[in-house]
């Protein structure tokens, strides 16, 4: 198999993955436009198997009140 081969078969199988999550979770297809994919993309490449993926805790709660502050942090400096 060729080096481009094995490329085109790795990103069909990330996209098979993101594709069931998205089907699972009925995720809008628009989802994937987002300019926040790519880069969750990007740091899961980055970080491979040393991390796990956060809870639903996690992203309701802790994760959730960091992107609560930030968004305070962002409007505040357009007050």
């Amino acid at each position: 198999m060729t080096l481009k081969g094995m490329v085109k078969g790795t990103r069909n199988m990330l996209g098979r993955y993101a594709g069931k999550w998205f089907y699972d979770k009925g995720i809008p297809f628009d989802a994937a436009n987002s300019p926040y994919f790519p880069p969750v993309v990007s740091a899961i490449q980055r970080v491979g198997r040393r991390v796990k993926p956060p809870t639903a805790y996690e992203l309701s709660g802790p994760l959730l009140d960091e992107e609560v502050e930030e968004v305070k942090k962002w409007i505040e400096e357009y007050k």
